[in-house]
Formats: structure tokens, sequence, C-alpha cells
């Protein structure tokens, strides 16, 4: 079987990709009439001129790398899973809310049930799509894109209903964390908090087990092949519902991340869409851990950046989008760049073969 892991090859038609884009981008930027070096200077500094910037793009960055390993991890038994958003939204309303309702009790009490209420929730929550694909052949899109719109309506209903916080100006929202609750900001007046060395280990754990172990050849068996893995003993509906399970947890986990870690409190405004965006991180990378780690970081500079680009070079949001929409796009034809340069290789090999084959008859000659 052939083995899944980051090469040179692969880094390198990356980071052409990224080249080509801001190239594009420096033209787009040009034609608007703005200084790309400015441009790219200023996003630059956005993301890293302070440690406050730096603390808020590794938080974003740890945020697109773990929703993008919870793909990795559904895609590695052959499964799609679009609802990680709902379940991330669960995760943190039912970590907020366990947080309200333990006020008082030991921060070593309630911040371990919270993680754990927020990740059986996810589990719950993932749980049903893998049952329904496993028994019923449902499609899994399908049903996770419909249980994606079913979570936000729950918490809406929830966070202006009978969990509503009590102060009247917040529209929709949990009670507030106590701050006993809070993780330890690693990055003062930033939204890096301790949780990113937990997301560390998930991260090498995650790593580990699918190109490490036995079970993670098991996983990728039965996502490439899944016939012979049915007739070499291997229980494949369990595995495909587990891992399902396993990506819903990690899902509710980074939602009780933001909120003991950034937000202290469940608002709409907990997830922005970080799950769909972790899901592009993960396609880009074909869904492997490393490469998913790497291009979360180059999309939270991105990401962070942009703010410098509109504060300190005027550039507009609407602009910076339609850049970024075009690293997108360049990222992705990552697989048709690498196989280009695949062939270039080949064709120059060939032409040096036959080089080297004409000057050896000629001196046999």
């Amino acid at each position: 079987m052939k083995k899944r892991g980051i090469n040179v090859g692969y880094l390198v038609a990356l980071l052409i990709s990224l080249a080509v884009a801001l190239l594009i981008g420096a033209a787009i930027l040009a034609v608007s009439g703005h200084n790309p070096l400015v441009a790219y200077r200023a996003l630059l500094g956005g993301a890293f001129s302070n440690a406050r910037h730096i603390g808020d793009m590794l938080e974003y960055a740890m945020v697109l790398c773990l929703c993008g390993l919870a793909c990795d991890i559904g895609s590695r038994v052959g499964i799609f899973n679009v609802g990680g958003e709902g379940q991330l939204l669960l995760g943190a309303i039912i970590a907020a809310q366990i947080g309200v309702w333990l006020s008082g009790t030991s921060a070593w009490i309630a911040i371990p049930l919270a993680a754990l209420g927020a990740m059986a929730v996810g589990g719950f929550y993932a749980w049903i799509p893998g049952v329904l694909k496993v028994k019923l052949k449902v499609n899994e899109v399908i049903t996770t894109i419909m249980l994606n719109t079913v979570a936000v309506f729950l918490c809406q209903f929830l966070a202006k209903g009978p969990w509503k916080n009590a102060n009247k100006n917040i529209v929709a929202g949990t009670g507030n964390l106590p701050s006993e609750f809070w993780f330890s900001k690693l990055v003062p007046g930033s939204n890096l908090s301790t949780a990113i060395i937990i997301s560390a280990v998930i991260t090498f754990l995650v790593w580990y087990i699918l190109q490490k172990t036995t079970k993670g050849y098991e996983m990728r068996l039965v996502g490439d092949n899944p016939r012979f893995a049915l007739f070499a003993g291997i229980k494949t509906d369990r595995i495909v519902i587990i891992t399902m399970v396993i990506s819903g947890m990690m899902c509710g986990l980074v939602g009780m991340f933001r909120v003991y870690g950034a937000e202290h409190i469940y608002k709409s405004t907990v997830s922005n869409e970080y799950y769909f965006e972790g899901l592009m991180v993960a396609m880009i990378a074909q869904y492997q851990p490393l490469p998913t780690v790497i291009i979360s970081l180059i999309f939270a500079i991105l990401k962070i950046g942009a703010m410098g680009m509109e504060t300190a070079a005027g550039v507009p949001k609407q602009l910076y989008l339609i850049i970024q929409t075009v690293v997108i796009f360049c990222m992705a034809a990552e697989t048709g760049i690498r196989v280009a340069i695949g062939k270039a290789r080949e064709k120059r090999q060939a032409a040096l073969d036959v080089k080297a084959r004409s000057e050896g008859g000629a001196a046999h000659e």
C-alpha cells in the first residue's frame, strides 16, 4: 500500500503554489492602485508585528488545525464529516453551560467535566450520521449538512431561552464563565491560551495513530478498499462509526477551547464557520496531518495579517478576500503543479538518456 506522508515534492509544489498566488495578488493590488510591497509588508506586520498579533495568529491556527485533523480522521476511513460546525457549536454551548452550573466549584472538577461534556455531545452528534451511513447507507454529507442547521437553531434557542444570559445587552448567549475556569493566557491581550498545549498533544497523537500504528493502517485500508478490509477480518462498520465519533469529539473539544480559552461565554460568534475553513485546509492538505498543520499556519498568517493590510496599507477588505481566494485556489492546484513538475523532470531525464545513448554510440563507432 502506498505510504501517505509529507514529502519534498509536496513542499516544493506548495511553495510554488503560494508564490504564484502572491504574484497574482500583487498584480491585483497594483491594478487597484496599491503598492504590493507595502501591502504585503503590512500583511506580515499584521501577523508578526507584536506579541498580541502572534498570539491571535497561533490561536486561529490551532482552531483550523484541530478542525482540519477532524476532517483528516474521517477521510482516512472514507467518510466526509461536513457536520463539524454543528458539533463545534454544541460542544461550545454545553461546555459553557456546565461552567455556569458548576460556578463555585474547583476548576479541577469543572474544566474536565466541561471537556467531557463537549466531547460527548460532539461525538454523539457525529454518531448519528455515522450510524445512518453504515446501517442504512444514507449519504453522510447530506445528513451532516442538515444536522448543522439543526445544531445552529438549537443553540440559538438555548442561548435566547432557558440558558440566556441575565445581561439584557446580550441578545443570545449563555451566562458568563467564571474567571477561575478560564484557561491561562500565554500572551497577554491575545486569545492564545494554554489550550494550544493540549492541542499540540492531540495533533501529535492523531499523526502518530494515523501514520505509525496498526489501527491507523486498518483505518487506511477501510478507506482505500473496504471490501478487502472486510474479507481481511476488519470490522469495517465499527471502525467507520468510531472514527466518525472521534471526529465529532474533536470538534466538540474545539468549541470548549474557544469558550474557556478565548470567549469566556457562548455566543454565536464563538465560531465564524471555523470548521468549514478547517475543512478547506484539510482538503488542500490532501487529508494528511503534517500538511494540515503547515497550511493552518499559512491560513492564520493570511487571516490575521489581513487586518494589517486594511489598517496600515489601506487595502479594502473586499480586495483582500479576492487575494485570499486566489491563494486558496492556487494552493488547491498543488497536485497539478506537482504532476507538471514530475512530467518536466521525466522529460528532462528522457532527453539526457537519449543524449547519453547517442554519445555512447558515437564513441563505440
